[in-house]
């Protein structure tokens, strides 16, 4: 199979780098097999080995420690170079360094991934959009004015880092609060529009419900897609310009589950209780990730004080969680409706750091929580909520990957 390089952006810990490599574990019913028999490597019963898709991270980058330490932690299980893959700067720095001459970047890029930061479009957040009152290194601005290098505006980074590396394709991802925000979706469009002097042709952005691709969280996320007009084919570049009327070079990936679609061919959405099932209590495992949870108390009313609902899809696993994660049961006298547990004399708790994980469909080989390595990093239990929040679903990212290696050929000369 041919390597095709990706330079990923705001890596966090990893889940598109993940999905766009394969080659991971995870459940069987997140793979639509009827769809994609291809798509499975090896069958271990509730689980599958996804194949590789034929892309290689070349170049990772965040500025949490944190995050860095997790995807290291699991990249380096199969690479020997995941250290020096993974950077952590700035995305300002790093473009500037590049503009100054200095050789940042890999050459050979064939995809650049990011998903830019979307604490300021979240309808979960504060909304300030453009306005946003964080710098790009997570500071606080001081100015009164926000600039470019405000994280709200961070996809500009992007954009030069796509100037200058110039790849085949982009993918940018952000939350589905972006296109309630006026008209940021279209400016935003624009202005990768522009990259490399107006070299590359972006497809009208469009949201994805990850539950319709296998993953069980209510989790709707907006992506973007860029192709570089120099290197498509002609029939391409005509098709992607006008893609309602040819469906066949639409880059975003057909859902696979039924969730909030419907059609031929697709399987039941995945559930709560089939993305945990087979996992033990906390007090019954030696996982790190599945002993470590919240105990912040039950605050009814307030946000994360809820029940997950076993026969449906998880809530959206939010980077801001913090302890307020949602409870895996609840007791009788606060309302849990998990009689059999309850009655099996199971306790009232939080969701764990690996029942997050498994909603985001990240493998149980992956380790979130562990102490200090060799650079004097540790990943905390609060730590590695927000990193699993800050993901991307390894599933969905793996579907928009196959997605753009099936149609590889189709699109460039």
């Amino acid at each position: 199979m041919q390597s095709r390089r990706v330079l990923s952006l705001f890596s966090g810990c990893g889940g598109m780098d993940i999905g766009f490599e394969g080659g991971f574990r995870c459940l069987g019913r997140s793979v639509n097999t009827n769809m994609h028999p291809d798509w499975v490597e090896q069958d271990d019963g509730r689980f599958v080995r996804l194949a590789r898709t034929g892309f290689v991270t070349a170049f990772a980058d965040d500025i949490r420690p944190d995050a860095k330490a997790a995807w290291t932690s699991y990249f380096s299980s199969f690479r020997d170079d995941a250290d020096a893959t993974y950077h952590l700067d700035s995305i300002v720095d790093l473009v500037k360094r590049a503009k100054a001459g200095e050789r940042v970047f890999p050459e050979d890029i064939a995809v650049v991934t990011g998903g830019f930061p979307c604490q300021d479009f979240s309808v979960s957040g504060k909304r300030k959009g453009f306005e946003s009152d964080k710098n790009h290194d997570g500071s606080i601005r001081t100015i009164d004015e926000p600039t470019i290098e405000s994280r709200g505006q961070l996809y500009i980074w992007m954009r030069e880092t796509i100037g200058i590396v110039r790849p085949l394709v982009f993918v940018a991802e952000n939350v589905r609060g972006l296109t309630s925000l006026g008209n940021v979706k279209e400016i935003i469009e624009h202005d990768f529009a522009d990259a490399a002097d107006g070299g590359y042709l972006v497809v009208p952005a469009r949201v994805l419900h990850a539950a319709n691709y296998g993953v069980p969280q209510n989790r709707q996320r907006v992506i973007f897609y860029g192709f570089r007009k120099s290197a498509l084919r002609d029939e391409a570049l005509v098709a992607l310009s006008n893609i309602e009327n040819h469906p066949e070079y639409d880059p975003y990936p057909l859902p696979t589950h039924a969730y909030s679609v419907s059609g031929d061919g697709l399987t039941p959405f995945v559930t709560c209780h089939e993305a945990l099932a087979g996992l033990p209590e906390p007090d019954a495992t030696t996982d790190a990730s599945q002993v470590r949870y919240s105990r912040l108390k039950y605050l009814p009313g307030t946000q994360g004080n809820t029940e997950i609902k076993m026969d449906s899809i998880a809530p959206t696993i939010r980077s801001e969680h913090h302890g307020n994660i949602e409870f895996r049961r609840l007791s009788t006298e606060n309302g849990g409706r998990h009689t059999d547990e309850l009655t099996l004399g199971l306790p009232q708790r939080r969701l764990s750091v690996r029942e997050c994980a498994r909603f985001q469909t990240f493998p149980d080989e992956y380790q979130f929580v562990f102490p200090r390595n060799a650079d004097g990093v540790a990943v905390s239990m609060s730590g590695a909520y927000r990193i699993i929040g800050n993901a991307v679903p390894c599933v969905l990212a793996y579907n928009i990957a196959m997605r753009l290696a099936e149609n590889w050929d189709l699109y460039f000369r």
